[in-house]
């Protein structure tokens, strides 16, 4: 289908992929527009799109095999199967900062088998990753414990986590909430086995976005694929009021790289949005 955009959320994936740090494992026509988010309006379907029709205000986690049409734009073809309606209950902005983030925190959880009852530290809580696993983890009944900066603690409490500091004192602090050890893992950010070893539980899980080592200790390297199913049950938990979107700032077409200089500065709260 085709859909005109009205926002496409900045992913880190897309300024690495610019820089040429994805050439090993994806092919890329040229000229490339980056941009694997986006929420929009249906402007045109094809021969076998029954589930949607011209006016659907939709969002989708839009890769596609080969990198070139990205969603940084006015308009973008979309396959059926990565797309799903857009929640009332959030705005264009949020709607099209959710999907990669989102279908990421959902994936990384569904691969941990995170439940009520369990104990569960996300690494980088406060990211755009992170906010959407600690409020997806806190409604399945899971207690969350989330590290991130001193000045992000309130906000992960709003959210629904336990916030501890990063850094030094880091597995002291784990410990000293969760004695016995943590259930599960979910590293957002990288570079955290050591950590998350030293506070896992016996027979306790662990899945990384970003450290594929993991997988040499038991662990699990997530890769998420884009799926409209995974997509409309970010949806649902958005008009349940069980998960929001946090912008942190928007940006035109023309602000592209200012919005990936900020991406890369490590320091965002939220989601950095597109709008056409």
């Amino acid at each position: 289908m085709l859909v005109e955009v009205r926002a496409a959320g900045v992913n880190p994936v897309d300024w690495k992929l610019v820089t040429g740090g994805l050439g090993a494992v994806m092919e890329s026509v040229f000229p490339v527009v980056p941009g694997w988010d986006v929420a929009g309006v249906v402007v045109g379907v094809g021969m076998d799109t029954p589930e949607f029709s011209i006016g659907d205000e939709v969002m989708a986690y839009a890769r596609k095999d080969v990198v070139h049409a990205g969603t940084f734009a006015e308009r973008v073809a979309v396959p059926a199967w990565s797309v799903a309606r857009k929640p009332s209950a959030l705005s264009w902005e949020q709607a099209g900062g959710l999907p990669l983030a989102g279908g990421t925190a959902l994936r990384t959880l569904d691969v941990l088998g995170v439940r009520a009852g369990d104990t569960v530290l996300v690494h980088a809580a406060a990211g755009g990753v992170g906010a959407l696993a600690v409020q997806i983890a806190a409604a399945r009944g899971a207690r969350v414990i989330g590290t991130a900066s001193a000045r992000n603690h309130d906000h992960l409490t709003a959210l629904g986590a336990e916030p501890v500091e990063y850094g030094d004192g880091l597995v002291a602090a784990v410990r000293e909430l969760a004695p016995e050890g943590v259930h599960a893992v979910a590293d957002l950010v990288g570079g955290q086995l050591e950590t998350t070893l030293s506070v896992l539980a016996p027979g306790g899980r662990h899945a990384s976005i970003a450290d594929p080592s993991v997988t040499e200790h038991g662990g699990v390297h997530v890769w998420v694929r884009p799926d409209g199913r995974e997509t409309a049950r970010l949806g649902e938990l958005a008009a349940a009021g069980l998960l929001s979107v946090e912008v942190a700032g928007t940006y035109g077409l023309d602000q592209v790289g200012e919005a990936f200089a900020e991406s890369r500065s490590g320091h965002v709260r939220g989601k950095l949005v597109i709008v056409p």
